[in-house]
């Protein structure tokens, strides 16, 4: 992959991630499908963020409902006190219930492949 492609898929998922409204979440694993790529794809592109970004990438959370632990840093809890504060609740065991949370883009808002216009 040539960093410009990496550079449009990236552009891609910060566009469909644009799309995930306050007060709900998506999963690494959703938008990967969404966009023929891997979890891990999308996990990648949330930490290559450049600073002053507007991107909500505090919606992406991972496949159990869980916010995905960070090795460094306070970016596990900014990232649960950003969702705490659009209204997203976390049970007991820190997790959030994508039955009630969960958003996926209405077929309206991608083109006929299925992907984000």
């Amino acid at each position: 992959m040539t960093s410009g492609s990496v550079r449009t898929l990236y552009g891609r998922i910060y566009a469909l991630v644009h799309q995930v409204p306050p007060g709900r979440v998506t999963t690494y694993g959703r938008i990967a499908r969404l966009l023929g790529c891997t979890a891990r794809t999308v996990g990648f592109a949330m930490a290559a963020l450049p600073a002053g970004h507007d991107v909500p990438w505090q919606r992406v959370i991972n496949s159990r409902g869980m916010v995905s632990p960070r090795r460094t840093g306070d970016g596990t809890l900014i990232q649960r006190l950003a969702l705490e504060s659009e209204g997203v609740r976390f049970d007991e065991h820190g997790r959030i219930e994508l039955a009630v949370y969960g958003w996926q883009p209405a077929r309206a808002d991608t083109d006929d492949d299925g992907l984000p216009p």
